[in-house]
C-alpha cells in the first residue's frame, strides 16, 4: 500500500545560496585578502593595488566556491569535506585565472616567467591554507551552534512535559479534593434529615443552589481567582450556618488589592471546612471562623489566613492528606516558595495561613 505521507520541498536553490553567502563571509574573505596583499607585498615587484586585486579575486573566488559545495548534499561524502575539497580546488584555479586575466591571457607569459610563477605559488598556498582553515572553523562554529540550538529545543521540550506533568498532577489533587469536600457536606445535611431537624429542608435547598454555583467552577482552575475562590467560601460558611445556627459565628474580610490573583480552586475552603469539622463542630460551645487577607507591604507576597475558636488541634492534624494534598497544590500553582502553616491560638483554637508570592 502506497504511502500518502509527501514530502514538502525545500527552499529553491537561489534562496538557500543567498542565506549561505551572507555579509559576514564576504567579510572574512574582503578582510583576509587585504592582510595577505599586506603580508606578500614586500617580497613582490607587483604594485599594492594590482596584488590587492588578485587578492581579493582569489578570495572571493573561494568563498563562493565555498558555499556552492555547501549546498551539495550526499549520502558518502560529508559537507564540509565536500567544501574543504572545493576551496583546494578553486584556490590555485581562481589564483591562476587572476594572473590570466593580468597577462591577457598569455599563458607562456605565466608558465616563464619564474617571478610570476612564485608569486601565484604564494598566492594559491595563502589561499589554500587559509580558506581551509576558515572553513573548518566555520564546520566547528556550526557544530557548536547546532548543538545549543539542539540543547534550547532539548529544554523547551523538557519544560513543557513538566508543564503537562504538574497540570495532571494537580488535577488529580483537585481530582481527591473534590468528592472529599461534597462527602463531608452531604453527611452534614444527613445528619439534620436523621435528628428530624426542621432546618434539614432550608440546608437542603441552600445546599442545591451551592452545588449548582458552584459545580462549574470545580473545572476551570486555570482562571479562577481569589474572588471566586471567597465566593465559594462565604456560601459554604452560609450553608454551615444554617446548619448549626447557635454555634457558628463567622466572618470574611479580605484586602480588595488581592482579590484578582489567580488561586487554585478550594485550597481556602478546605482550610474553612477543617475548621468547622475540627474545630468548631465538635466543641460544645460552638466556635467563630474569621477569614481574612492582606498583601505585605511592598506588595511581594499574599497571606491568607483561616483562624477559629474551636477545640484547637487533636493528634497529627496538620500531616493529614487533605492538608499535604493542599500544601503540594500551593506549590505547583505558586512554587516552592508557597508555604502553609498551622498554628494553635489562645487560648483555644487554630490559625492556618497560606503565603505565596503575589503575581503580576
Amino acid at each position: 500500500m502506497a504511502s500518502s505521507a509527501t514530502t514538502e520541498p525545500g527552499p529553491p536553490l537561489w534562496r538557500r545560496f543567498a542565506r549561505e553567502l551572507n555579509h559576514g563571509s564576504l567579510g572574512w574573505a574582503i578582510g583576509l585578502a587585504v592582510i595577505v596583499a599586506s603580508m606578500l607585498n614586500p617580497i613582490f615587484i607587483t604594485p599594492f593595488p594590482a596584488l590587492l586585486g588578485r587578492t581579493l579575486f582569489v578570495a572571493l573566488a573561494v568563498v563562493l566556491a565555498y558555499h556552492l559545495a555547501g549546498l551539495w548534499s550526499a549520502s558518502f561524502v560529508p559537507r564540509w569535506l565536500m567544501q574543504a575539497l572545493a576551496v583546494v580546488i578553486v584556490a590555485p584555479a581562481a589564483t591562476f585565472a587572476a594572473y590570466l586575466l593580468a597577462t591577457s591571457g598569455d599563458t607562456k607569459a605565466i608558465l616563464d616567467n619564474p617571478y610570476r610563477m612564485l608569486g601565484f605559488l604564494w598566492i594559491a598556498g595563502c589561499a589554500m591554507v587559509l580558506g581551509v582553515l576558515v572553513a573548518l572553523g566555520a564546520v566547528v562554529r556550526e557544530r557548536d551552534a547546532r548543538a545549543k540550538s539542539l540543547a534550547l529545543q532539548f529544554e523547551l521540550e523538557r519544560g513543557r512535559l513538566e508543564r503537562r506533568a504538574l497540570d495532571a498532577r494537580l488535577e488529580l489533587l483537585r481530582a481527591q479534593i473534590e468528592p472529599h469536600f461534597l462527602f463531608n457536606t452531604l453527611a452534614n445535611v444527613q445528619a439534620l434529615v436523621e435528628t428530624g431537624s426542621p432546618r434539614a429542608a432550608p440546608v437542603l435547598g441552600s445546599l442545591i443552589a451551592y452545588l449548582r454555583a458552584t459545580l462549574p467552577r470545580l473545572k476551570d482552575g486555570a482562571q479562577a481567582t481569589l474572588a471566586d475562590e471567597l465566593d465559594l467560601v462565604r456560601a459554604y460558611l452560609e450553608l454551615m450556618h444554617l446548619r448549626m445556627p447557635d454555634r457558628l459565628d463567622y466572618s470574611v474580610d479580605v484586602d480588595a488589592s488581592v482579590l484578582d490573583q489567580r488561586f487554585p480552586p478550594m485550597a481556602l475552603l478546605t482550610l474553612v471546612e477543617n475548621a468547622i469539622r475540627h474545630g468548631v463542630d465538635p466543641s460544645e460551645e460552638g466556635g467563630r471562623v474569621d477569614v481574612g487577607g492582606i498583601r505585605e507591604t511592598g506588595g511581594g507576597a499574599v497571606r491568607l489566613w483561616v483562624a477559629d475558636t474551636g477545640i484547637g488541634l487533636r493528634g497529627n492534624t496538620s500531616s493529614g492528606t487533605g492538608l499535604a494534598n493542599l500544601r503540594e497544590r500551593l506549590q505547583g500553582t505558586f512554587g516552592a516558595s508557597a508555604t502553609l502553616t498551622l498554628q494553635p491560638r489562645e487560648p483555644r483554637g487554630m490559625r492556618a495561613e497560606i503565603r505565596f508570592e503575589a503575581s503580576a
